[in-house]
């Protein structure tokens, strides 16, 4: 039984993966259209210090965007700042801190944010981890589970005041949340969400990326109904040659190293869709989407049970301490 619980999320998840390295193959990468500036819109990017991140916020930044980096390295954070703020004429970059593996820390980053009196018009939720070892967060989470949705799911809700009152009719508030080809592998056990009962990775990491997208469809649902400017959509990058493989296993890591070269996408083209979900006119007031490659696709049946959406979202609620819409 433990044996089987813990094979069956590896080969799910290394089977999604095969399956986007065929795609990535035969397909060329997705390439951005002409898009329209940005100014005097705010956006903030988590995780925004390196890989797709960092090139999203340099994206954004470039189309004239204030761009609030959130992360948990100060000196990378100086250091991606000044190079934003070097190429750029048009917008500016600026950096604060949040752990996202910490419930209090993503409080403070809102309440820091908050004194800024900024508005808010794009909130992307791109930090993220995998494969990680089994560990706790300081509040007792399982770490993919917090620093990949939890956090993100408390963080959206504590903003969602300012990108309601920062979008307007025609020029809507935009949230884009990473997601994952591996959700399709995912389940959702509302029952043992921290994955205490059996522990696998690949379960833990797959489970997080089909949180996001149930939290995605089920927040532009309560977006729409409310009559809201804000839309919701999830994207997918595909496979990315950045430190999120790190954790790998050796035999996977050597396998890795020789096909990344050839067929993973440049952290630049994994960030073009979440650009594109933030910034493309062709978007505005689309919400409720899954993105790959630039087109609206199908996510994982399971993603479209609204049931779970909901309850998934009562339990998230509960878990971060809000009181439930």
């Amino acid at each position: 039984m433990w044996l089987l619980s813990v094979l069956v999320p590896l080969l799910r998840l290394y089977l999604c993966g095969i399956r986007v390295l065929l795609y990535q193959m035969f397909h060329r990468s997705f390439e951005m259209p002409v898009l329209p500036k940005q100014n005097k819109r705010v956006a903030i990017v988590t995780g925004g210090t390196r890989g797709m991140g960092f090139e999203t916020a340099r994206h954004l930044a470039s189309l004239g965007m204030h761009v609030i980096i959130a992360g948990n390295e100060r000196e990378e954070g100086a250091l991606a700042v000044r190079r934003i703020n070097e190429e750029s004429s048009e917008g500016e970059a600026e950096f604060i801190f949040v752990d996202l593996t910490s419930l209090k820390s993503v409080r403070n980053f809102v309440q820091m944010f908050r004194d800024r009196a900024l508005p808010l018009h794009v909130l992307i939720n791109n930090a993220g981890t995998m494969l990680v070892p089994e560990k706790r967060t300081e509040d007792g989470f399982e770490f993919h589970f917090c620093l990949n949705y939890l956090s993100h799911f408390l963080l959206t809700n504590l903003l969602l005041d300012l990108l309601k009152k920062s979008g307007k009719n025609g020029r809507s508030s935009r949230i884009i949340n990473m997601a994952s080809a591996t959700h399709y592998a995912g389940e959702i056990n509302l029952e043992d969400l921290n994955k205490r009962t059996i522990y696998s990775s690949h379960a833990a990491y797959s489970q997080s990326k089909l949180a996001l997208v149930l939290f995605t469809y089920y927040l532009q649902a309560q977006l729409m109904a409310g009559g809201f400017a804000v839309t919701v959509n999830a994207v997918d990058p595909g496979m990315v040659d950045t430190a999120l493989y790190n954790n790998l296993w050796t035999l996977a890591q050597m396998l890795k190293k020789l096909v990344a070269s050839v067929l993973f996408r440049a952290p630049a083209e994994g960030a073009s869709i979440s650009v594109y979900a933030a910034a493309a006119s062709e978007l505005e007031g689309v919400g409720g989407c899954y993105l790959y490659n630039g087109q609206k696709t199908q996510s994982s049946d399971l993603s479209y049970d609204s049931e779970l959406q909901a309850q998934l979202w009562k339990k998230s609620c509960q878990l971060v301490g809000l009181q439930e819409a």
